[in-house]
């Protein structure tokens, strides 16, 4: 067993070492050795000690606070990304972590944030995943580290929203989910997506239907700037369905998602 776990661990390190030779791009180079400090190193190690990640394999994306890559689990492909603890939007962090309740009690060192915002998505993603909507499932988190379920097919990403060109009929049945979804978000789950738009969703190739992720920044309806950000939200997603025709009024879908919550607060007072 103890031999297995060192192989691991030598799969791991060389996955790293081959990942930096391989991007010739200087400034991939350059995101690819902030992902992999010795902290992140070692929380890794700790996953493959604990038989969660067997091997790790190449990034899916990368983006300005985290890069996601590509692991075999012990039964299916997963999801592993890693928080950049040097990330340079740290500040644009604070201002989704200060007004929720959740995390009251974090001290406001860079490593402290970034650690609250990865626990933060995995408990987002986790309501939901538990109110019926389509995300990546989470696994567990480590640090700086988010496992989850690989939203994809044969070692493949979805692609995203903004990449598929969708039939009329799919576009109109894709826009219906996310409408139910920024609803179901809003009233089950009591949260606010606060980045949705065609970037922040996958699409499903074999049902045609929308998966969000991203889910870091989403607040709750308590956050001071939490119905800014739902009007956002559905801003972005009207403007990008009127390219396939479909129109629909902000403040119609905004009064569809909120209704049924102003009228449970009026009738409890």
């Amino acid at each position: 067993m103890k031999k297995a776990i060192e192989d691991q661990i030598k799969t791991m390190d060389t996955l790293v070492d081959s990942g930096r030779i391989k991007k010739k791009d200087s400034e991939k180079t350059k995101v690819t050795e902030n992902v992999f400090d010795e902290a992140t190193l070692k929380a890794l190690y700790t996953l493959s000690n604990k038989g969660i990640i067997e091997a790790l394999g190449g990034s899916i994306s990368t983006g300005k606070e985290a890069n996601v890559f590509l692991a075999d689990g012990r039964e299916d492909s997963l999801a592993v990304k890693i928080y950049r603890i040097n990330s340079s939007t740290f500040n644009s962090m604070e201002d989704y972590i200060l007004g929720d309740p959740r995390f009251r009690d974090i001290r406001h060192t860079k490593k402290e944030i970034v650690f609250a915002w990865t626990k933060k998505e995995y408990r987002n993603l986790l309501r939901a995943h538990e109110v019926g909507i389509k995300v990546p499932k989470p696994v567990l988190t480590e640090r700086n580290i988010l496992v989850m379920e690989f939203a994809g097919k044969d070692e493949k990403p979805y692609p995203l929203l903004k990449d598929v060109q969708l039939e009329e009929a799919t576009a109109k049945k894709v826009y219906d989910i996310l409408r139910d979804y920024i609803k179901r978000l809003y009233m089950d789950a009591e949260l606010i997506h606060a980045d949705l738009s065609e970037y922040n969703v996958l699409i499903e190739t074999e049902e045609m239907e929308p998966i969000l992720i991203d889910m870091g920044q989403s607040v709750t309806p308590e956050h001071p700037k939490a119905d800014q950000f739902l009007r956002r939200d559905i801003q972005n997603i009207v403007r990008y369905f009127k390219k396939y025709g479909i129109k629909s009024d902000e403040n119609e879908f905004y009064t569809f998602v909120t209704k049924d919550k102003k009228e449970h607060n009026h009738d409890s007072h």
